[in-house]
Protein backbone atom coordinates (compact mmCIF):
# COMPACT_ATOMS: atom_id res chain seq x y z
CA UNK A 1 0.00 0.00 0.00
CA UNK A 2 2.80 2.40 0.89
CA UNK A 3 4.55 1.67 -2.41
CA UNK A 4 1.43 2.48 -4.40
CA UNK A 5 0.96 5.79 -2.60
CA UNK A 6 4.62 6.74 -3.06
CA UNK A 7 4.43 5.91 -6.78
CA UNK A 8 1.31 8.06 -7.12
CA UNK A 9 3.05 10.96 -5.37
CA UNK A 10 6.04 10.59 -7.70
CA UNK A 11 3.69 10.67 -10.71
CA UNK A 12 2.03 13.82 -9.35
CA UNK A 13 5.39 15.56 -8.91
CA UNK A 14 6.47 14.43 -12.39
CA UNK A 15 3.30 15.92 -13.92
CA UNK A 16 3.95 19.15 -12.03
CA UNK A 17 7.54 19.24 -13.27
CA UNK A 18 6.37 18.54 -16.82
CA UNK A 19 3.91 21.42 -16.65
CA UNK A 20 6.64 23.73 -15.38
CA UNK A 21 8.99 22.61 -18.12
CA UNK A 22 6.37 23.21 -20.80
CA UNK A 23 5.65 26.63 -19.28
CA UNK A 24 9.31 27.62 -19.40
CA UNK A 25 9.77 26.54 -23.02
CA UNK A 26 6.78 28.60 -24.23
CA UNK A 27 6.40 27.03 -27.64
CA UNK A 28 2.91 27.98 -28.92
CA UNK A 29 1.19 25.17 -30.77
CA UNK A 30 -2.34 26.39 -31.49
CA UNK A 31 -3.93 29.46 -33.08
CA UNK A 32 -4.44 31.28 -29.75
CA UNK A 33 -0.72 31.14 -28.93
CA UNK A 34 -1.14 28.86 -25.94
CA UNK A 35 0.70 25.65 -25.27
CA UNK A 36 -1.87 22.92 -24.65
CA UNK A 37 0.80 20.52 -23.30
CA UNK A 38 1.19 22.63 -20.16
CA UNK A 39 -2.55 22.64 -19.52
CA UNK A 40 -2.70 18.88 -20.13
CA UNK A 41 0.17 18.22 -17.69
CA UNK A 42 -1.40 20.36 -14.97
CA UNK A 43 -4.83 18.78 -15.54
CA UNK A 44 -3.16 15.38 -15.21
CA UNK A 45 -1.62 16.45 -11.91
CA UNK A 46 -4.99 17.55 -10.56
CA UNK A 47 -6.61 14.32 -11.74
CA UNK A 48 -3.90 12.18 -10.14
CA UNK A 49 -4.20 14.11 -6.89
CA UNK A 50 -7.97 13.62 -6.76
CA UNK A 51 -7.61 9.92 -7.58
CA UNK A 52 -4.99 9.46 -4.86
CA UNK A 53 -7.19 11.23 -2.32
CA UNK A 54 -10.20 9.08 -3.22
CA UNK A 55 -8.05 5.94 -3.12
CA UNK A 56 -6.81 6.79 0.38
CA UNK A 57 -10.39 7.38 1.54
CA UNK A 58 -11.51 4.09 -0.04
CA UNK A 59 -8.57 2.23 1.52
CA UNK A 60 -9.49 3.57 4.94
CA UNK A 61 -13.13 2.59 4.42
CA UNK A 62 -12.10 -0.93 3.36
CA UNK A 63 -9.77 -1.27 6.36
CA UNK A 64 -6.61 -1.62 4.29
CA UNK A 65 -5.02 1.31 6.11
CA UNK A 66 -5.52 2.53 9.66
CA UNK A 67 -4.64 5.84 11.24
CA UNK A 68 -2.04 5.52 13.94
CA UNK A 69 -2.08 9.06 15.26
CA UNK A 70 0.37 10.59 17.67
CA UNK A 71 0.60 8.81 21.04
CA UNK A 72 -0.26 11.14 23.90
CA UNK A 73 0.67 10.97 27.54
CA UNK A 74 3.99 9.21 27.07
Amino acid sequence: MKTLIVLALIAIVAALAGGGLFMLRRRPTDATGRDSRMAWALAMRVGLSVCLFLFVLFSYWMGWIRPTGIPTGQ
